[in-house]
């Protein structure tokens, strides 16, 4: 008889190897529901899954039985596995046929002390979206509680993510890595907010879908505010609304229509202006109310000559980057004693989970 041992699993697709805007097409509509699917998996016994603005993660357990030839059938039994768990997750999204023939180049998969070590960085907050942000410990401890009360995770998950969650408090608290945390997007809404007021009578665009785009969206949610959200295609705006919220408009609708919003946030990456004094003069010359652009785009994405047009104000990025770009130097500074701790406390983990595989 063979000796059954179990593998830690986890495959992933983040903000950091594809577009935020294609990234809603590899969500799961029902978290829960998915999890079930994958432990129907031969083989899978627990499974949690990290699903954000910015990723979508898998984590599952898995027992092989190593039989006669351990080695041999044990990197079968993982091979199967993986290739069950992406078999799953294309039905359960809504991946489209361009996508799938990319799956391979675009889910990362990582087994064992690599997957403890991507959790230790991501709970520390050293590898998320913004570096330090509270919010993806929280989302880690709000995935653990999900799948423990839906039953989809056990013995060997639950004593990983609680290990990570203790330690992860303990690396913030001692590093100071989650002190006074803003993001691009916390300074652009805060300095609009200064200058023109959010409130329900506003109305609001946000243009673009990366990463900028992405943070600004995240403080509009925090403070409640509704915004419209434009892209040069409808996919590309609906696709980031899915994930980040807001409500997805016609790039052609909303040129037509510029005289409508008070409040315009560009945050593109294209290496043209996007509006100028001849695209918006004559929807701008009936206008009668002020409005205010903030151009956070590299390069930039307003040209200056709208200035011109009665009622506009035009900020750029420069003005805010000064703020923004100390508080990322603040945290990157950290991030070598988060590294360090993290360095020292890995073999611990790894042989905490080992004593579970005997």
């Amino acid at each position: 008889m063979g000796e059954v041992r179990f593998d830690v699993m986890n495959a992933r697709v983040t903000f950091k190897n594809i577009p935020l805007h294609i990234l809603s097409k590899f969500t799961f509509k029902d978290v829960n529901a998915a999890c079930e699917e994958f432990k129907k998996i031969d083989g899978v016994d627990e499974c949690i899954i990290i699903q954000t603005a910015s990723r979508v993660e898998i984590f599952t357990v898995s027992n092989v039985e190593t039989d006669d030839s351990p080695d041999a059938r044990r990197a079968e039994g993982k091979t199967l596995v993986l290739n069950q768990v992406k078999d799953t997750w294309i039905s359960l999204s809504s991946l489209e046929q361009i996508d799938i023939d990319h799956f391979d180049q675009t889910l990362e998969v990582y087994k064992g002390d690599d997957v403890y070590l991507h959790l230790l960085r991501l709970a520390s907050g050293i590898d998320s979206f913004v570096v330090g942000k509270q919010e993806v410990f929280d989302e880690i401890v709000q995935s653990l509680e999900k799948a423990k009360s839906a039953g989809n995770s056990g013995k060997i998950l639950n004593k990983l993510f609680e290990s990570v969650i203790r330690l992860a408090t303990r690396m913030r608290d001692t590093t100071g890595i989650a002190n006074d945390v803003v993001s691009l997007g916390d300074i652009a809404v805060n300095l609009v907010d200064e200058k023109a007021g959010l409130d329900d009578k506003k109305k609001i665009l946000l243009m673009g879908t990366g990463e900028s785009a992405a943070m600004v969206a995240k403080t509009l949610n925090s403070k409640g505010v509704k915004y419209d959200v434009t892209s040069r295609t409808i996919e590309r705006a609906t696709g980031f609304t899915t994930l980040l919220g807001g409500n997805p408009v016609e790039f052609s609708d909303v040129l037509a229509g510029f005289d409508k919003f008070d409040i315009v946030f560009v945050a593109t990456t294209a290496d043209y202006f996007l509006i100028t004094h001849e695209i918006i003069r004559l929807v701008m010359e009936e206008k009668t109310k002020g409005t205010l652009i903030l151009d956070l785009s590299e390069p930039r994405a307003v040209a200056e000559d709208i200035t011109s047009l009665p009622g506009i104000k035009l900020l750029f990025r420069d003005q805010i980057s000064e703020i923004f770009e100390e508080s990322v130097k603040a945290r990157a500074g950290i991030v070598p004693a988060v590294e360090k701790i993290i360095a020292k406390e890995l073999p611990v983990l790894s042989l905490r989970m080992r004593k579970l595989d005997a």
